[in-house]
Formats: C-alpha cells, structure tokens, sequence
C-alpha cells in the first residue's frame, strides 16, 4: 500500500531539518532532482510543459490502478529538485488525494521563503498542474 501523502510530507519535512544552513538545503534539493523519475525525451512536448514557470518543465501523468504516477523533467537543477519533491509527494496517490492534498511541507521546510518570486510562481504552477491531472483523471 503506498504510504499517505502527508506522512511523505513529514519524513520530507525530518529530512530537512537535518540541515542547518539554506546553501545545504539547496544542495539536497539539486541532489533529488538527480533521482527524479524522467520523462522519455520523445514525450517533452509542448502539451507537457507547465505554462508560468521561469524554467522549462514537462509533467507527464499516467493513470494506473487507480492512482497518478508522475514523470518530469527540467532544464534547471534546482527546478528539477523542486518538482522531484512533489512527485514523491503526490505519485503513486489517488487522483481525489491529489486534487485535496495540502501541501503544507512547502511552507515548513522554508521553500517558499527562500525562493524566488518567480521560481515561487513556478512552484505554485507545478502543484496546479499536478492538480488538474488529477480532476482530470477523476472525471475519467
């Protein structure tokens, strides 16, 4: 059974907290995007990239057994990081999980403080865009 979105969100948040400083925190970030599950390069087309973000990022969703599976991919590293986390949060989850999660690990683990304004618009983008793959999937 997979585990539940905000039991993801606290061992994210545990995870942080073992750092000390911002640029250490950045480096974990830079270092999940590494491990972020890609999308095949034939499938970065335009449908896939999420309007409003400063950098370029496709997200692919797929419906299987009943709950999202995302893959992403950025030309940016921190980027990368970002949307690395929220798909640990949010894949392998139901899409009415998704469509009502509160994403509360974004404010507690300080991303929000410490991102740009237009890097914070980007973020904000991503989570919409894995919302609305999963109204989408709800209405299948």
């Amino acid at each position: 059974m997979a585990e539940h979105i905000n039991d993801i969100q606290d061992s994210i948040i545990g995870e942080f907290e073992l750092f000390d400083e911002w640029l250490d925190k950045y480096q974990y970030i830079i270092d999940l995007g590494k491990e972020l599950p890609l999308i095949e390069e034939d499938e970065k087309i335009d449908e896939r990239l999420i309007s409003g973000c400063q950098s370029r990022v496709w997200l692919k969703a797929e419906h299987v057994d009943s709950k999202l599976i995302f893959s992403a991919d950025s030309d940016a590293i921190i980027t990368k990081g970002i949307i690395a986390l929220l798909i640990r949060v949010l894949s392998q989850q139901p899409p009415s999980d998704i469509i009502n999660a509160n994403l509360y690990f974004i404010d507690r683990i300080g991303l929000n403080d410490h991102l740009s304004p237009t890097r914070a618009n980007g973020l904000l983008q991503m989570v919409n865009q894995m919302k609305r793959y999963g109204i989408a999937y709800t209405q299948d």
